[in-house]
Formats: structure tokens, sequence, C-alpha cells
């Protein structure tokens, strides 16, 4: 039996059961659409999809119609202090049903003028109660204060920001202004109870970095957050992390405050990167004798897509498995363009080339094919992009790096796709008297070699020479990036 069919007779149990989990999801999916539109909608395909503009003057008329309204209805709760008031009536959900306009349009009129009125009379109530109770009165203040991620919910503050937040929640319900406003309601409730307002005074655990971490960004500036669910198959690091119910609740509280981390690097301003990049790798994943990891895994992801709308620019899966390709074609059709648009998925084969098309290569960590290490104190983001050479097939680069100077210590990084190459390093002096030093003797890289980091100090002045033979039948590219730190002395 040959490897390949050998993983794919291992894989067919946990083919069969993320087809079923993929079916459940299906009929919830659709369940979902029912509810919030009435019917199902089919989804067309398109060859391509363009991210919204936060810019007012791009909107269209409807998303701006649904804008304002959503900012009438959101200014009302907050200035009547009524935006908790269904969590604490307790109130049971009614069955959505079709939405009569004409209706719709005679409240938010009443809304329009019951907000204005409601505001005046607010300052005087509260003007009163400075007076009589002044501790009653902050009360009131406080809940207009309401804000989420640093922006005032307040429409009437004016802050560039509040339309961004919005328009996020409205994205995520089609525009649909009722349940744009219901769903940011129950975040601010969950975020109320989860105790976000102190997530970030918590330690957790150092094993955790290994599962998710921040680090760099793409090419447009997002941030970028790696998911590493491989580590979870690690039988040590599994019993840290989510070994029993309290390390699971933990695992939850510390990737919201991952999430809560990476949206403090975004700026909710029009033009500006508001969004983060998420990167998964599935390569080792968790079988499915590990209930608990897809539970806790699960139960992150849903939190996040609740309480986090419109906040992946990017949902990039490298390492992927052949069966996953079956799990995504199976729930392709009934997600929406917005959606499709985001996911990216690469075999491992594909990774480095994958990541390249959205992430700068000094970016991308070298475990991955890039450039990036930790804890890299030699290269920052200030010295710039990598340079990038195509090599045709069976062509050579020589890339010459002068060094005029004696005691000078030369660094340099160096990476072809693919490899299949011949690479050498040498340092030629500047005086024909003396002999050309061999770095590194031609050796021929195979297809799984890391980048090449290399420091060297000169005791004269010459150059170094770094060749590369192209032996393969096809295109190389070629990353490389040098710095110079002269001597002290």
């Amino acid at each position: 039996m040959t490897v390949e069919v050998k993983a794919e007779a291992e894989a067919v149990p946990v083919v069969e059961e993320v087809l079923k989990e993929a079916k459940e999801a299906v009929v919830e999916e659709v369940k979902d659409e029912k509810e919030h539109n009435c019917e199902a909608k089919v989804v067309h395909k398109s060859a391509s999809y363009r991210e919204e503009s936060n810019f007012p003057s791009d909107l269209k008329e409807n998303e701006r119609k649904a804008l304002n309204e959503l900012k009438a209805k959101l200014e009302e709760a907050i200035l009547g202090n009524t935006l908790f008031k269904k969590e604490e009536k307790n109130e049971v959900p009614q069955k959505p049903i079709c939405h009569d306009e004409a209706k719709e349009e005679k409240e938010k009129e009443q809304a329009e003028e019951e907000c204005e009125n409601g505001a005046e009379k607010m300052e005087e109530e509260c003007e009163k109660k400075r007076e009589e109770s002044p501790n009653e009165c902050v009360d009131v203040e406080v809940e207009k204060e309401i804000s989420i991620w640093g922006v005032p919910l307040l429409p009437s503050k004016g802050d560039e920001g509040t339309n961004i937040v919005l328009l996020k929640f409205l994205r995520a319900r089609d525009f649909k202004v009722n349940d744009a406003y219901q769903m940011l309601e129950k975040t601010l409730k969950w975020r109320k109870d989860f105790k976000i307002d102190s997530i970030f005074d918590e330690e957790f655990g150092p094993e955790l970095n290994s599962v998710a971490y921040m680090s760099g960004a793409d090419r447009e500036g997002h941030p970028l957050c790696y998911n590493i669910f491989g580590v979870l198959n690690n039988e040590e690091i599994y019993q840290k992390t989510l070994g029993d119910e309290e390390k699971r609740e933990q695992f939850l509280r510390w990737r919201v405050q991952l999430m809560e981390k990476g949206i403090q690097k975004l700026e909710f301003k029009p033009g500006c990167v508001n969004s983060l990049v998420q990167i998964n790798d599935l390569k080792n994943s968790p079988g499915a004798s590990k209930k608990e990891v897809r539970t806790a895994v699960n139960k992150a992801i849903a939190l996040l897509q609740d309480n986090y709308p419109e906040f992946v620019a990017k949902n990039i899966f490298i390492n992927v498995p052949f069966w996953y390709f079956a799990f995504h074609s199976l729930l392709s059709p009934f997600l929406t363009q917005r959606t499709k648009s985001k996911l990216v998925f690469a075999r491992p084969s594909k990774v480095t080339e994958t990541l390249l098309k959205y992430i700068p290569i000094q970016e991308i960590p070298i475990q991955y094919g890039g450039l990036k290490r930790e804890n890299d104190y030699e290269f920052s983001a200030s010295d710039g992009q990598a340079s990038e050479v195509v090599i045709k097939a069976g062509a050579t680069a020589v890339i010459e790096i002068p060094a005029p100077e004696a005691g000078s210590t030369f660094i340099w990084d160096l990476h072809v796709l693919g490899w299949e190459v011949n690479y050498a390093e040498e340092f030629v002096p500047t005086d024909e008297n003396s002999y050309t030093m061999i770095i590194q003797k031609e050796k021929k890289m195979g297809l799984d070699e890391a980048p090449v980091h290399k420091t060297f100090k000169n005791h004269e002045s010459g150059k170094i020479v770094l060749t590369t033979k192209n032996c393969s039948g096809k295109k190389k590219k070629m990353f490389y990036r040098h710095k110079i730190k002269k001597s002290s002395c």
C-alpha cells in the first residue's frame, strides 16, 4: 500500500465524522438563513469579491439608510437607558416574521421624533437629579459613555469610529437593522458577563502561546494571527491547556484576550486597517478521538463569530489535508460570497507560495518558508523588504555585497522557493594577492531546506559573493536581504 493510499484509508473515519458535522452545520445554516431572510436564498458564484469601503460616500443608498436607522435606534436606547432592557426582563425571543415595510417606516419616524424629544427630556431630568441626588445622575452619565473597543457608541458624539463599528454588525446581518441591533445588544451583554474589562489583567500559562499568537502584518497592514492546531495533539500541552473543565474555560478567556490584543492594533477610521488576517495551520490537527479539543476550539470559534463580526479580512488555512476539501465543498454552496471571498486553502507543498500572495516574506515565520525568526535582533521592520530575484531554468544568479572596510560584520538571509538549486558563498578580497575564502562550499539544496541565515566578519576589504545555480527545469524565485555592521574600533 502506498503512503498516499494508506493515509486515505486512515482518514476515512475522520472524513465520515467531518461530513456528519458538516451536514448538521448546513442544516443550522439554512435554518438561520430562513430566520433572518424569511426564505433561503441561493448564493451565486462570483469570480472575485471586493472588501467593502467604510467611507460613508461609498455606501449604497440602502446601506446608508440602514446605518442611519441603526444609529437612531441606538441613540434612543442609550439616552433612554434601555439598551439592556430585554435581557433584564428575560423576555422570551419571538419567532422572526417577515417585516411590514410601511409599519417599519412609521416606527422609524416615531423613533426619530422620540429620540429628539428624549434627549432634551433626559438632560432636564439629569439636571434635576444632579441637584437632588448626584449619585443617581452619575449612573445615567455612565450609560451614555458606553463604548466598545474604545469606540463610543452614542452616535451624537460624532466619533468616526462609531460608523465603522456599526457597519461591522450591519454587514454581519446583511444590513437588516433589527438583526444588527440585536447582535450588538447581545455582544455588549456578553462582554459585560464575560468581564472583558478585566481580561488584560489576567495571566495564562506560557504553553498557550504556542497554540496561537500574533506576529507581523500582511501587505495591507492587517495584523496576523496564527492558530496552530497541531500543538494540541501533544499530550503534555493538551493536559495543561484543556485537561479539565476549568482549564477549558481558561482557554476560552485566553483566546478572547488574544483577539482583544489584536484589535488594539487596529484603527477605527475610514480607509484604515480595522480587521485581522487569521492563519490556521492544520498540520497534525487532533483527530476524532480528542473530542474535548474539538469542543473547546468550536466554542472559541463560536464566541469569536458571535461577538467579533467582520473582524477577519482573510482566513487562510495552510497544510490542509486532502479530506478538508470535501468538507469545504459541502459547505461552500451555503456560504455567502463575502465569507467565501475570505477563505484561502493551501496544501502542504503550497504553503509558502500561498502566504506570499498576501504577506511579505520578511513577515512570514521561518517554519513556513519565510525570513521571520523569533527574537530576531538583527533584522527589524525598519530594514525594509527583502529583494526578489527570478532565476530562469538553467540560469545562475550572483549577488555581490561590497565590503570596503575591514572588520565589518555582514548578516544575510536567502531563500529560494522549492530550492533544487546549487548554492555557494565566498569572500573575494580586493587584493589580488590574497586568497578567496570559502564561506559555504557549493551545496545542492533540497526541497525542504530552511532559509539561509549567515554572519561573516571580514579582515580585509573585498566583497561577499552568493551564487545560486538553478539546476531544475523550472524558473525559481529567490529572496534575500543583507545588513552591514561596521566595526566600532
